[in-house]
């Protein structure tokens, strides 16, 4: 089923996350090959001053990427957030989205992301702004946030509200406080709270793991689409799991080993393409680890990963070892639910 947000039309229900460090434009193109009907771009600072950097310049490259081409921005000043939405739009941001959501400490200490939800006229004061800069382009705006400030404090519903008033079309919630984290389990109960309470299309978010999750969480609060970020860190094709699962009911059988080898790759030589070959051996470590963490000698390679510094050897170190599985075993297994895959807190929004 496809989903509308101003004039574009998503391919499915099923999104990719934006994940500051992770969500990358190699990374995303990844998830849309197999099966994200839509990929929310990494974070963007509203600051003017960075804007320049080559940190920022990269995660505001979209070269090639299919559309909607969605940019997420991350601030605390109406007027500086206004001015990143027409400076985003102006080079092809196609949506906007606002960081509402974010809970690491290096975001929320300088009142942006999730923190935000704490000063509800500072939020409602800068979604007017956003969607007022964006609207003579007539650029739509979406916006990303948590429950709320704590426990005591979850005020989603009544800001969804007020957001849906000042002309937001999409709202993705996720299931837990800025002061959870990525702790404990989402609910499920704010989120069908929110979708009751707007007539715009809400996402869930947090936890989804598994096709039958995904269903689970649909069922449970009437979201219009689902939101993955951490279970996609080294098995993306979770996105193509699910589709064949909320269509058949039935399982896809998991990728074989080769077509992993393939697309690990591939997203390789797209990854250093991107970065350089210095940083890009680097930070290329990471996903490498996310796909072959729970694999056989899968520690062990990824100690070697750390002691490889130039690309080729990497692709070659690579390449061998999943040749070594392919010998073992013709199919990849079955992965463990994503709070077992990643314990990394801060890496689903926090700058790198």
């Amino acid at each position: 089923m496809t989903l509308q947000i101003g004039t574009h039309t998503l391919e499915n229900r099923l999104f990719a996350a934006p994940m500051a460090g992770v969500t990358d434009r190699p990374f995303r193109m990844l998830c849309r090959q197999l099966g994200a009907g839509y990929a929310v771009s990494e974070m963007v600072t509203s600051r003017k001053d960075l804007w320049n950097t080559l940190k920022t310049s990269r995660r505001a490259n979209h070269d090639g990427e299919p559309g909607p081409i969605a940019v997420q921005i991350a601030g605390t000043d109406a007027a500086m957030m206004a001015e990143a939405t027409v400076y985003n739009i102006e080079r092809g941001a196609q949506i906007i989205d606002i960081n509402m959501g974010c809970p690491a400490k290096k975001v929320c200490n300088k009142w942006a992301g999730s923190a935000l939800m704490r000063d509800e006229p500072l939020a409602r004061e800068i979604v007017q702004a956003v969607v007022n800069a964006a609207q003579p382009f007539n650029v739509p705006v979406t916006l990303k946030m948590r429950t709320g400030w704590s426990q005591e404090h979850r005020n989603a519903v009544r800001l969804a509200r007020d957001f849906e008033s000042a002309g937001v079309q999409m709202l993705t919630v996720h299931g837990r406080t800025r002061e959870q984290g990525y702790k404990g389990n989402a609910e499920y109960d704010t989120i069908a709270a929110v979708k009751a309470a707007v007539r715009i299309p809400v996402v869930a978010n947090g936890d989804i793991n598994s096709p039958e999750k995904a269903r689970d969480v649909l069922a449970a609060t009437g979201a219009d689409a689902v939101m993955i970020g951490r279970a996609a860190q080294g098995r993306p094709w979770i996105f193509r799991e699910i589709s064949h699962f909320l269509a058949t009911g039935t399982h896809l059988a998991p990728p074989l080993v080769i077509e992993v080898r393939r697309l690990l790759l591939d997203h390789l030589v797209e990854h250093y393409a991107l970065y350089g070959e210095f940083s890009g051996v680097r930070t290329a470590r990471k996903h490498i680890g996310w796909y072959v963490r729970t694999l056989a000698d899968g520690e062990a390679f990824r100690a070697q990963m750390n002691t490889i510094e130039d690309s080729a050897a990497q692709l070659r170190a690579v390449g061998d070892y999943f040749d070594g599985l392919a010998d073992r075993m013709d199919r990849m297994p079955v992965h463990q639910a994503a709070e077992e895959l990643s314990g990394e807190e801060e890496a689903a929004c926090a700058a790198d």
